[in-house]
Parts: C-alpha cells; structure tokens; sequence
C-alpha cells in the first residue's frame, strides 16, 4: 500500500473516531453516532458546517469500507493458528497469574466489590 493511501486511510479513520483497531460493528456505531450529529436537519451548528461535515463523514466511511471489503484474508492453516482469539489470551492470562492479588483475577473482582 502507497504511503499516499495509507495517509488517506489513517485520516479517514480520525474522521470516524476509530483507535488502532477496529470490529465492523465499530466502525458502523461510529459512523451512524457521527451522522446523527451532524446531520443538516438535527445539527444545531452552522448549517454549511453541518452539510461540510456529512460530507466528510461519508468520505471517511467510503475509504474505510473499501479497505475492509478489498482486505485480503488468509485462510491457511498456519495464520488461522497464529489468529488467537480473546478467550485464548483470557485463559493464558489466568493459567499464567491465575488469582494474583495484583495481576490475577482476584484483583479485577476486588476493584469491581470496591
């Protein structure tokens, strides 16, 4: 990828609010939040700016959808192997600390009491 489009990409995701990684469904609720917002007909702001901003919003989206929808997956065996899930790092987590006052889940259902 060009550094041209990936400048594009990175700015298309400031635009959308989304942080380092992001679920599909992330991407949507931020999508859809933003263009409630502003939106000409419920923006309470200058009325060019709010048009301004739909555009840019929608831009945004555009860019960040076709890159998801062209992103090329691997289905090999090897990077499925690599690809961990949460529940994967949880368990490695509690077989590594287990109930560690500080590290483990001990502590987490404490701060939760507490």
């Amino acid at each position: 990828m060009g550094n041209r489009r990936y400048e594009e990409i990175e700015k298309a995701a400031k635009v959308l609010g989304l942080h380092d990684t992001a679920t599909m469904n992330e991407i949507k609720e931020n999508y859809r939040k933003l263009m409630i917002r502003w939106h000409p007909d419920i923006c309470r702001e200058n009325q060019k700016k709010c048009e301004e901003m739909v555009r840019e919003i929608a831009h945004a989206y555009r860019i960040i959808i076709d890159y998801c929808n062209n992103y090329e997956y691997s289905f090999r065996r090897e990077d499925l192997k690599r690809a961990r899930s949460y529940k994967e790092y949880e368990e490695w987590w509690h077989e590594r600390f287990g109930d560690d006052p500080i590290w483990g889940e001990g502590n987490r259902r404490k701060n939760a009491e507490g």
